[in-house]
């Protein structure tokens, strides 16, 4: 009797990675075709803030002449660039909620015990968020246009990879933080202790000198703050501007919480390992 040889598995590839990769991403986009509602959902939220708080704050908060700005501006083209970043944070972690259900029930589930590499489940996650988040930002800031809201046209274009690089950056926090959760029940008041004290305590809607005459010890809270940054990288861009600082903190601050969230979701060595792999939290 011949002993019969079992076959070793053969490797994945650079095509079944990319398979992968496409598969994940299409199953977002899908997600969003077939869920308008989350589309008009988060376009509400910071169209409400721009055209009636700012019509509200015009007359109190007129802003300076202050960088990327070279004349004086009224209120809701200053907080505009907020606003659209804050459309990538609340997606980003709307995306890692659906990380916490897809890891219990859905198909992360089976394709975190794939052979495929966790850092490519989780960038394809990552890079499908990103898509949907810049078409939702692009699309608010086509309809405050109608409200005067006029960058330079350059600037829609040389913004497009700041967005990019800002919808990175908070979609890695988020999916960071959806390694910490353990029940779908606890991200929600999780994540009111992540946003809203990121969207508040940083330059989307009140410039920072202006902080900082109220308050020096919020100002450098604001400054410490990823998501200030995230907001300046994006402002300056729509007004054709650079700025080296913000573009350093982001892209930081991208690598790491990527790298933790890698690590954390590691079966072998990250907050994985400790709970039992994926299916020891049900």
């Amino acid at each position: 009797m011949t002993d019969l040889a079992i076959a070793a598995p053969r490797p994945l590839g650079t095509f079944g990675y990319l398979v992968c990769l496409g598969g994940i991403i299409r199953r977002e986009l899908l997600r969003f075709v077939h869920q308008k509602e989350r589309f008009l959902s988060a376009l509400v939220r910071p169209l409400i803030w721009l055209f009636i708080f700012a019509a509200g704050f015009r007359s109190v908060l007129g802003v300076s002449i202050i960088p990327p700005y070279e004349t004086y501006v009224l209120y809701e083209d200053y907080v505009a660039p907020g606003l659209a970043v804050m459309i990538q944070l609340f997606y980003g972690m709307q995306s890692s909620l659906s990380m916490v259900y897809d890891r219990e029930v859905g198909s992360m589930r089976v394709l975190l015990t794939s052979p495929f590499p966790r850092w490519l489940l989780l960038l394809a996650k990552l890079i499908a968020s990103v898509v949907v988040s810049l078409a939702q930002a692009y699309v608010f800031l086509a309809i405050a246009r109608l409200w005067e809201i006029e960058p330079p046209p350059i600037g829609y274009l040389l913004a497009l990879p700041a967005f990019i690089l800002a919808g990175l950056m908070l979609g890695s926090i988020g999916l960071f933080i959806s390694s910490l959760v353990r029940q779908l029940e606890n991200f929600a008041s999780v994540m009111n202790f992540v946003i809203f004290p990121m969207f508040f305590a940083s330059s989307a809607l009140y410039p920072l000198w202006r902080i900082r005459e109220a308050s020096e010890g919020l100002y450098w809270v604001c400054q410490a703050n990823p998501f200030t940054h995230a907001v300046e990288l994006v402002r300056f861009a729509l007004y054709a501007k650079f700025n080296p600082l913000a573009f350093a903190v982001v892209a930081g601050t991208t690598i790491v919480f990527f790298l933790a969230a890698v690590l954390a979701y590691d079966p072998g060595r990250g907050l994985m390992a400790r709970r039992g792999g994926p299916t020891a939290e049900s």
